[in-house]
């Protein structure tokens, strides 16, 4: 059985609120943000009726570019959005291709996870961290030919808050939002949040038009590179450069159709045939065909923010409220192993902030694998091989076996016996989630900025450190990027030397191209998909003296 790459669930829900919304006692103050992760597999395809695929037997050192962009490209992603209504419908295949495509924010993150303009071109943030003013860009219309200014972004904001529509409790500080004139906005916030702009690059930033009327559930009206001029519920999308697109991310291919394929070994035998020219992710353990294949694919591994976590029932009563159970479990855990057993891409992740995000800090030399501190911390404990503690790991079968089976094999030595029950999503839903019935659990917490539930006693770790808290709150409340990203990394850093989880690995996205695409973004691509960079340059192949497409 191949090894998953994330959480497959059935509505494509994973950086949003589907976690709380789809268990049957959600708790009110469990952090929207935290989700359970799925694996994005991406496939780009040419629709051009002359053009070659690669993927044929053809001798590739007769090819060449003859610099001709394919006028179409098919683009396959794993699990389909329900419907578009991107402000209630929970999901992260609805942000990855619409944010940034159909709809824009205030402002936008690029590869690296960093804000940069979008909407507003700059702003200005008051010393006491409570007033952001943003200025405009000029001349901006949505894709039906309305302009597009000040008052579309209050009300679109103001909008999200007032019916609650989806992430709107990441907005909880926020005073009001005024359109102070065509091209300013200002945001007034009852206190200090210091992840204000971050969190506007996703859902709560997004700007609507406040006169369109239109089903959100089957169309988009947007202002970005593109439109949706087709939406097959479960099936496709297609998009269309947008001809009133007002920025300088224009679409350079114009017609880019999105078809949904859940099967990894059709997708792989897709990209062998020609069929498609990307695949993102593509399991690491499948990929090895295409990086043997330099002549005509090129294999890559991208940056994102899944972190496969290792969750302990930390609460008082527990098995694990025990520390010195919880850090033998961590020495004994050969994360090495693990990471090449999935084919070598992912990262080693010593703590609950992954590289992207602010306060990461390497903690990967808190708990180096060492099965002699495991032993003397069980034995510490009053257990051993002999006399082993018996706790049970339950996770959701979207991820396979393989993880379940090896983490038994190198907790036994140490005196644990693991019962592996793998279950279906919903069952770990009501059991762990909101039951918190649980020893140990395993979920691709893919979301960024997602440190909160850390702080919340109540989620399903059932962690709680008061210092912990304080330090969080405190970097949210800073003003100042080096202060906030100070006191993340002290209250990580105090999470790990807990040993409240395990972080397995920084799971990473492996992306498999033929050669003459160009611009798919490989960092973060499954949640941030931005496609007006792609290419796709149809090759000239020849033969016999002449030439062919």
């Amino acid at each position: 059985m191949s090894q998953d790459n994330g959480a497959h669930v059935e509505d494509g829900a994973t950086t949003d609120a589907s976690l709380a919304s789809r268990a049957k006692n959600p708790k009110k103050n469990s952090p929207k943000w935290w989700l359970i992760a799925l694996a994005v597999v991406v496939v780009v395809a040419v629709i051009a009726g002359a053009a070659f695929t690669f993927g044929g037997k053809k001798d590739s050192k007769n090819a060449a570019s003859s610099g001709t962009y394919a006028d179409t490209v098919t683009i396959g992603l794993k699990l389909a959005p329900t419907n578009l209504d991107i402000r209630n419908t929970a999901g992260s295949a609805l942000d990855q291709i619409l944010i940034g495509n159909v709809y824009e924010g205030l402002v936008a993150r690029d590869s690296k996870n960093q804000v940069v303009p979008a909407i507003a071109s700059s702003w200005e943030t008051s010393k006491d961290g409570l007033t952001y003013t943003f200025h405009l860009n000029k001349n901006m219309t949505f894709s039906n030919g309305d302009k597009l200014d000040a008052e579309d972004v209050a009300w679109s904001i103001n909008e999200l808050i007032a019916k609650d529509y989806h992430d709107a409790d990441a907005l909880a500080a926020v005073d009001k939002v005024e359109a102070k004139d065509a091209d300013t906005v200002v945001i007034t916030l009852k206190s200090a949040n210091s992840n204000l702009l971050w969190t506007l690059t996703g859902r709560p930033g997004l700007v609507f038009d406040k006169d369109a009327k239109y089903d959100l559930k089957t169309q988009a009206i947007g202002s970005g590179p593109y439109t949706v001029s087709k939406f097959v519920e479960n099936s496709s999308i297609t998009l269309k450069a947008n001809d009133k697109y007002w920025g300088k991310n224009k679409a350079k291919t114009p017609t880019v159709v999105v078809k949904y394929l859940a099967d990894d070994n059709a997708a792989v035998n897709a990209l062998k045939s020609g069929d498609v020219q990307v695949l993102a992710p593509i399991t690491e353990n499948l990929a090895e065909p295409f990086k043997s294949d330099s002549a005509n694919y090129t294999v890559k591994a991208g940056d994102g923010t899944d972190k496969f976590v290792l969750g302990f029932n930390n609460a008082s009563g527990s098995k694990l409220a025990d520390k010195r159970i919880r850090q033998a479990i961590r020495y004994a855990i050969n994360h090495k192993e693990l990471i090449a057993s999935r084919g070598g891409a992912d990262k080693a992740l010593g703590g609950p902030i992954p590289s992207l995000d602010p306060g990461y800090e390497d903690l990967t030399n808190l708990y180096p694998y060492d099965q002699g501190k495991a032993k003397s911390l069980m034995a510490q404990a009053g257990y051993s091989a002999d006399k082993p503690l018996e706790l049970s790991l339950t996770y959701a079968n979207i991820y396979g076996t393989e993880l379940g089976d090896q983490l038994r094999s190198q907790l036994k030595p140490i005196g644990i016996d693991l019962k592996v029950n793998v279950v279906e999503f919903s069952t770990w839903l009501q059991d762990v989630y909101t039951n918190h019935d649980f020893d140990i659990s395993l979920v691709d917490h893919n979301e960024s900025h997602d440190f909160a539930s850390w702080t919340d006693p109540t989620y399903y770790f059932g962690y709680d450190n008061k210092d912990v808290t304080k330090l969080y709150n405190e970097g949210v409340a800073a003003t100042s990027d080096k202060e906030r990203d100070a006191k993340f990394a002290e209250a990580a850093k105090l999470v790990s030397e807990d040993a409240a989880a395990d972080w397995l690995f920084n799971y990473r996205t492996t992306t498999a191209t033929a050669k003459g695409v160009e611009g798919f973004p490989l960092n973060l691509n499954q949640t941030v998909l931005p496609l007006y960079n792609v290419t796709y340059s149809v090759v000239t192949y020849s033969v016999a003296g002449s030439s062919q497409k």
